[in-house]
């Protein structure tokens, strides 16, 4: 499993104009799947992203969780995460899990980030064609993956 992880002030997803998705102060994450990835990829990346100390505490140093501040997430599935560029100039998706591998394990994920989070996570339309905004504050930007836990 991999995130890309920004810190944010505000994020919206939308789908053909209509926003599936938006909040306030927290985190976007984008989120991808391969086929090997289990349950303990969901289970380490959630603690990962809830204990990120990444908002500034009252000395303006980052030691602050999403958990910590009362943030919010807007997790939001990208295969794109896994593009190989070895060959050439056209990305190939070879590595990221087909849909039918990816949208349970994505749907897992939603549903353990929000219990341990303690209130929903906001989403967009898995497989559809979605429109991201965002203003990242900092820019604040991670990438993580369970494969090469750092």
């Amino acid at each position: 499993m991999r995130v890309i992880v920004q810190r944010v002030s505000v994020a919206a997803v939308s789908v053909e104009d209509r926003i599936s998705g938006q909040i306030g102060r927290g985190l976007l994450v984008l989120a991808g799947f391969e086929d090997p990835d289990q349950d303990a990829d969901l289970d380490w990346m959630v603690q990962k992203i809830l204990r990120l100390r990444i908002f500034p505490d009252a000395a303006g140093v980052m030691n602050r969780s999403v958990t910590e501040i009362g943030g919010e997430i807007l997790a939001v599935s990208q295969f794109t995460l896994y593009a190989s560029t070895r060959k050439g100039n056209r990305p190939s998706w070879g590595r990221a899990a087909r849909g039918e591998v990816s949208q349970p394990l994505f749907e897992r994920f939603l549903a353990r980030l929000a219990h341990a989070l303690g209130r929903p996570v906001a989403t967009g339309v898995f497989g559809a064609d979605m429109q991201i905004s965002l203003v990242n504050d900092g820019p604040v930007t991670i990438a993580i993956d369970s494969r090469n836990p750092e």
